[in-house]
């Protein structure tokens, strides 16, 4: 008769609830062995600490040793390493900032040089044109060029003496190497000059060696032609052209330049010279007094 009180049907077990007893029977039934096994442990840790190798080192720590060593070794090779690589890196830093400061240096050191050189090249020029001033027979003043004509090809440019230093127009202006032009305008402290490579400037010539006479006018280019030298003249690339003072402005004797090409006309010949002054690159100038 079905009784629904009864303890299979009111108390059921669960799956887990049987486990459990089936470990406890377990380790009931192997209790000898699992305490055998404790006490085997147990003895084996004692003898590590009192058994003793070589230099009186226990077998705990040799064990110890054995067991923690790699990690340790790896552990030092990654410390070690990093390390290194910290130093590489502060390193290429610092020879960063320096190679940086090394560059500031030699810039510093390239424009000292520069300026001493420029400073060197104005003494030297200074010097030449006192030691020409010197020897030139005539009085004359020393001039600074302040400003050039605008142009690409500039045939004029201004000094700075003018009246307040005794100038007037027509004064010769030349360099210890050439002559450069003449004065055709003087103000309170200025002055300007023509130079010979303007068409409208004249100057009486006489070749070095031929001894044939002419005028030098402005050819452009930064170049100079000689005119009124008859075809017969014999004239040779090269040959200095001097002044001859015939025109009353330019003291005889003075370089002008040298003859670079000659060619036959219908009665005079076309001689080219270039001045021997650099006149796109003046700095200082001596005047030439009457």
């Amino acid at each position: 008769m079905f009784d629904p009180n009864a303890s299979e049907y009111t108390n059921p077990v669960s799956p887990l609830s049987r486990e459990g007893p089936k470990m406890q029977l377990f380790v009931a039934r192997h209790r000898p062995f699992f305490m055998l096994l404790g006490v085997l442990v147990a003895q084996l840790l004692l003898l590590s600490f009192q058994i003793t190798r070589n230099h009186n080192v226990r077998l705990m720590q040799v064990w110890a040793v054995a067991v923690f060593s790699p990690m340790e070794r790896s552990l030092n090779r990654i410390v070690r390493a990093s390390t290194l690589s910290w130093r590489t890196l502060h390193g290429l830093w610092r020879a960063r900032e320096e190679n940086q400061e090394l560059q500031v240096q030699l810039v510093e050191a390239r424009t000292r040089v520069e300026q001493l050189s420029g400073q060197a090249a104005e003494t030297q020029r200074l010097r030449a044109l006192l030691d020409f001033k010197n020897h030139l027979p005539f009085q004359s003043v020393a001039a600074e060029v302040i400003a050039a004509s605008p142009g690409e090809n500039s045939n004029a440019v201004f000094i700075d003496k003018g009246s307040d230093w005794g100038l007037t127009p027509d004064l010769a202006v030349t360099t210890p190497v050439g002559i450069v032009g003449k004065i055709v305008a003087v103000f309170s402290h200025t002055a300007q000059v023509l130079l010979i490579t303007d068409p409208g400037s004249g100057v009486g010539c006489i070749l070095e060696h031929n001894r044939a006479q002419g005028v030098v006018k402005g050819g452009g280019q930064n170049l100079c032609q000689i005119h009124y030298v008859m075809n017969e003249e014999t004239i040779a690339d090269g040959e200095a052209v001097l002044t001859s003072g015939l025109d009353q402005i330019y003291p005889k004797g003075l370089p002008i330049g040298t003859v670079v090409q000659t060619r036959d006309g219908n009665i005079y010949k076309t001689i080219i010279v270039k001045p021997a002054a650099e006149l796109n690159r003046l700095e200082t100038v001596l005047v030439i007094k009457r």
